[in-house]
Formats: C-alpha cells, structure tokens, sequence
C-alpha cells in the first residue's frame, strides 16, 4: 500500500488537500494519506496527525508565542519520514517557513517531494528558488508567471491553473445568504472576513468590531455577516462580538464563503487567499491586515510587491482598496466600506475588473492534473528501486 505524507497548515490548504486526496485515490484507491490538515482532508480519507489549526500562525512574533506545538508537529512528521514505513512521497502545500524545512528532511530520508501551490517567491526572498529547486523534486504552480522563475533549474514545474476554481465550480450558487439569514430585501450587508487562522484574531477581530460600528452610526440598517473558518470554529468570536451589533456567525459548512460573499453589497477582508474567493464571488471589497509591530518592521524589509491582496496581485494593480498596519484604522476602513456601498459606479467598475481576474487565474481541473503530477512522481520513484 502507497502512503503519502501531506501537510497542509492553513484552511485554504486544508481545500486544497481534500481536492487532491479525493482525484488521487480515484486513480489509486489502496493509497493512505496522513499528515496535517483539517476537516475537509480528513473527510477524504487523510489520517490526520496533526490539526492544522495548531500550526497556522503568521509573523515572527506569532510564531515564537506557538513554537513549542508548531516544534512538536515538526518532530511528529519527521518521525514519519525516517520511520520503518517511509511514504512513497511527501506533499506539501504552501505554508513555506514550515514546510520548506521539512522538505530538507523528505530529501534525507529519500522521500521525494511535491510542492503544490507553490512558495510566494516573486513576493519575498527571490533568492530562494535555487533552495526550492534543490530540495523540491516537482512543483505544481497555480499562477501563469511561476513557472518562469525557475527558468535552468533542476525541478520539475507546471502550472496547473488556480484551485479555487474547482472549489468554485462545486459550492457556489447552493443557498441564498439572505433568505437563510432571513434578511430583508434591499438592506445592506457587509461581510466582516478575519481570516482563518487564529494568531490573527487578536489584531483582526478588534478592528472588524470597532469599524462596524462606525459604519452603523452613518448606516443604522446595515446588517453584518462573518463567515467562521474551520480553524476558528473553537476560538469563542461569539463571545468576543458585542450583542448590540447587528451580525451574524456563519459556518462555512452551511453556508459556502462564495455564497457568503455573493450575498453580501461589501466585504471588508483580511488579505489572502480568501481575496480570490471573494473576487469569484464578484463582490466589491477592502483589504486590511495588521501584525504584531515587530513582525510587521521584518515583513517590510523582505517583502517586494507593490501590494498584499492577491486579487491585486494577479491583477497586476490596485482594483480594490488595501489598508496596512497603521493604515488599517476603524476611521479609514469603514469610509471606505461606506462607499463601497453607495458609490454605484465604483460598485460596477470593481465587479468587471474582479470578472477580469476570474479569467487570469485559468480553467478548473488543477486537482486532476496535480494527482497526475503526484502519480508520476511516485511511480518514477518505484522504478529506480527495481
């Protein structure tokens, strides 16, 4: 029986994981998965080893506060590598700091690796696509200028086109947001997104709150929507939203973040993969994010593109507002959403460029075509053993 490590830190890569397992074992089903992820990955059939939700941390300071679970994660998967029944493969999905360290162990133990979405090097430390390429025997790309960066080198890349297209596909359009909110035709509603990891809460939540109420005293009829990520589902954000403040908890399990967003007039959201989501959603947004004062002062010298939000990224210019570190107050945020909101005009103007970004990111079928890559790799594998 095949076994492949795989490790997904994040919610997007707990998705990402789960598309994969599912085409992998349409083509091998004696395969067992096991390794880090979420619920999704373990609906599909991965053993989970460690809950992402333990490791999905950002920032230097946030990653010191959690070191001891996310070194007893680590230490967890190396023992899996070296042990007596080594995995045919190890996969890894973004989440680079953690990963890319354990690629190095993967290639010791002469376990080859798959990368699947790949580091965000044209973002950061460019310099690290020779360390990628030494350690990392194939990678699936899921924007179309990646590959290029890893032009001469030794590895294996593709672009296999954006997995938030497939997951698009399947869960958009299934329920109507206000109908099952019971919302009144033709009141505003805004989408207060905080992002899925839990070390962001602290910096994220706050600012959602407090700007939602500046919003309420210019727009009393404004309604609230925050969609509740896996990772989050334990972090008590019940608790930690005020009862006067017109707003509803959404699981993510009833109700799809594509349906979510499509529901909402605006969406005030942290940067990341969920700025993609909300542009296959078409829905006019602000991006905010905020660090710890320390981890923000690091990030800033080592980072290198013009903007944060990935549907600015990929569009290769600023379509919707973003808001960093002391920019990201209450004041500018909800002026901000608040024209958002009445600005019909800005309203259609990001919803072509959104429709615009939908075509950049390729065609649906990236899970299929990374289970192919995965397959080959572990069937290169076998035949050098023989």
């Amino acid at each position: 029986m095949n076994r492949i490590l795989i490790v997904a830190g994040e919610a997007s890569g707990d998705l990402h994981g789960s598309s994969l397992i599912s085409e992998y074992a349409a083509l091998h089903p004696e395969t067992r998965f096991l390794g880090v992820g979420g619920e999704r990955m373990a609906a599909a059939g991965c053993e989970i080893l460690v809950p992402s939700e333990q490791v999905a941390v950002m920032g230097f300071v946030e990653v010191i506060r959690h070191f001891p679970e996310i070194w007893r994660a680590f230490q967890t998967l190396k023992r899996v590598l070296y042990g007596p029944e080594r995995p045919q493969s190890l996969v890894l999905i973004d989440f680079p700091e953690f990963n890319l360290r354990l690629a190095r162990h993967a290639q010791r133990a002469g376990v080859p690796v798959l990368y699947y979405v790949s580091p965000q090097v044209w973002a950061w430390r460019q310099g690290r696509v020779r360390k990628i390429a030494r350690l990392v025997d194939a990678l699936a790309a899921i924007f179309p200028f990646e590959p290029k960066l890893y032009a001469g080198l030794d590895i294996d890349v593709r672009y296999i086109g954006h997995p938030l297209l497939d997951e698009f596909a399947s869960e958009s359009g299934q329920r109507d947001l206000r109908s099952a909110l019971e919302i009144e035709a033709g009141l505003p509603v805004v989408g207060l997104f905080p992002g899925s990891r839990r070390s962001e809460l602290s910096a994220m939540l706050e600012t959602l709150v407090v700007t939602a109420r500046q919003i309420v005293l210019r727009k009393p009829e404004v309604r609230f929507v925050v969609p509740i990520a896996a990772t989050l589902r334990s972090a008590g954000i019940a608790e930690l939203l005020p009862d006067d403040l017109p707003v509803d908890l959404v699981d993510i399990r009833d109700i799809s973040i594509y349906d979510i967003a499509r529901g909402c007039d605006a969406v005030l959201t942290v940067s990341g993969t969920v700025t993609l989501q909300i542009a296959l959603a078409g829905t006019p947004m602000a991006i905010f994010y905020k660090l710890a004062p320390l981890s923000y002062a690091l990030g800033k010298r080592l980072v290198r593109v013009k903007h944060i939000g990935l549907v600015n990224i990929v569009a290769g210019k600023e379509i919707v507002p973003e808001f960093i570190q002391e920019q990201a107050n209450p004041d500018r945020l909800s002026e901000a959403i608040l024209g958002l909101l009445d600005d019909k005009a800005e309203q259609l103007r990001i919803r072509e460029e959104l429709a615009a970004v939908r075509q950049q990111l390729g065609e649906p079928g990236s899970a299929a075509r990374v289970a192919g890559m995965l397959d080959q790799l572990v069937q290169s594998r076998q035949a050098q053993k023989v």
